[in-house]
Formats: structure tokens, C-alpha cells, sequence
């Protein structure tokens, strides 16, 4: 999974549309990811047909998309990868000051 697919699954913990959805994801990575609309319409697109996010309400103006059970389950998973790589990364600070 792609850092940009992470955090808009993360995001999507609450129905969003496009332009909220930028903003939510720049939150929730503490601006260290800024998308642009190009980036996230197509990583949208992909979700979408991977069943991972789906259309929540679209008003002619504007989709709203949510995520859906496999988006969840994708980001649990994901998460618990993530994990597994910091508490495999704990060796680094066990040896810090052995120069």
C-alpha cells in the first residue's frame, strides 16, 4: 500500500469529499503530505475499484466517498505492517552510543 493510499484510508475514517479530503489527510499527516487534486482523483479512482472506498453520496457537485470494510480491514493490516517495522527498527536505538 502507497503512503497516499494510507492516508486516505485513514482519512476516510469519516465520509469526505475531494477538496475536505485534501485538507483531512494534510491533518492527519501533520502537513507532511500535501495532495493535489491530480494525485488524489486518481488514487480515488484505483480504491474505488479495489472495492477499498466507496461512493457515499454524489450530488451532481460533489462525491463524498467513505470507506468501506475492506478499506478498513486494508488499513488495520497495513497499520500492523507498519508497526512490525518500527519494533524490528528497535535495534537501531539498542545501539546508539555503542559507536
Amino acid at each position: 500500500m502507497t503512503e497516499a493510499m494510507y492516508y486516505v484510508l485513514l482519512a476516510l475514517m469519516r465520509p469526505n469529499h475531494g477538496y475536505q479530503l485534501m485538507h483531512a489527510i494534510a491533518e492527519v499527516s501533520h502537513g507532511r503530505v500535501n495532495m493535489g487534486p491530480g494525485t488524489l482523483y486518481g488514487v480515488l479512482s484505483r480504491m474505488q475499484k479495489d472495492g477499498l472506498i466507496s461512493l457515499a453520496e454524489n450530488d451532481g457537485r460533489r462525491k463524498t466517498y467513505k470507506i468501506t470494510t475492506d478499506g478498513e480491514q486494508a488499513l488495520r493490516v497495513e497499520y500492523g505492517r507498519l508497526k512490525a517495522l518500527i519494533e524490528d527498527s528497535r535495534i537501531l536505538e539498542e545501539g546508539e552510543g555503542n559507536g
